[in-house]
C-alpha cells in the first residue's frame, strides 16, 4: 500500500465498527438479529486478524532482510487475500455454469438441470438481500462498514425455486 499507515488506519475502523456492532447488540431482543450481530463482529474479528497478520509482515520486512523473499510474497498473498474480503452472514450460493450444479453454504453441489418428456430445464436458485426493515438497527451500521471500510458484506436468503 502506499500510505504506511493503511493497516493501522483500517484496524481503528474495523475495530471501531465491531464495537458499534457489539454495542448495538446489546439493545436487540430479536434472536434472528441477535445471531446476525453475532456473525458481523466474528467477521470483522476474522478481518481485524487478517490485517495484523499483514501488519506483522510489514514490521519483518522494515525490521530485517528478506533474503528469500518469502515474508515480502506471503505479505502479496495476504493483501490479495483481504482485498477479496467479505463477510457473509446468511446464506451463501456457489453456482457452477458449467455443470450446471449449485451449492448453499458450501454443502453438496446439487443438479439445477432437469430433463423430462416437455424439454430440458435449468433452474437456479438465487440470492435475495434482506431488506432495512428486516435488519433493523443494523442496516446503517453494515451500510457504513461496506462505505468506509471497504469490506463486501451479504446478508441474502436462498429464495428456492
Amino acid at each position: 500500500m502506499s500510505n504506511d499507515w493503511y493497516y493501522v488506519h483500517q484496524l481503528a475502523v474495523l475495530a471501531g465498527f465491531r464495537l458499534i456492532v457489539l454495542a448495538n447488540r446489546l439493545g436487540c431482543e430479536d434472536e434472528f438479529l441477535l445471531e446476525l450481530h453475532d456473525e458481523l463482529a466474528e467477521g470483522l474479528a476474522a478481518a481485524i486478524a487478517r490485517l495484523r497478520s499483514m501488519m506483522a509482515l510489514e514490521r519483518q520486512l522494515a525490521n530485517g532482510p528478506d533474503e528469500e523473499g518469502f515474508a515480502a510474497f506471503q505479505l502479496h498473498g495476504e493483501e490479495e487475500c483481504f482485498a477479496r474480503f467479505r463477510i457473509t452472514l446468511l446464506d451463501e450460493l456457489g453456482i457452477d455454469f458449467e455443470t450446471h450444479e449449485y451449492r448453499v453454504n458450501g454443502g453438496e453441489w446439487h443438479y439445477a438441470l432437469s430433463a423430462d418428456c416437455d424439454g430440458i430445464e435449468i433452474s437456479y436458485l438465487r440470492l435475495v438481500a434482506l431488506t432495512d426493515a428486516e435488519l433493523g438497527t443494523l442496516a446503517p451500521i453494515v451500510r457504513a462498514i461496506r462505505s468506509e471500510a471497504g469490506i463486501g458484506i451479504s446478508i441474502a436468503r436462498v429464495i428456492y425455486g
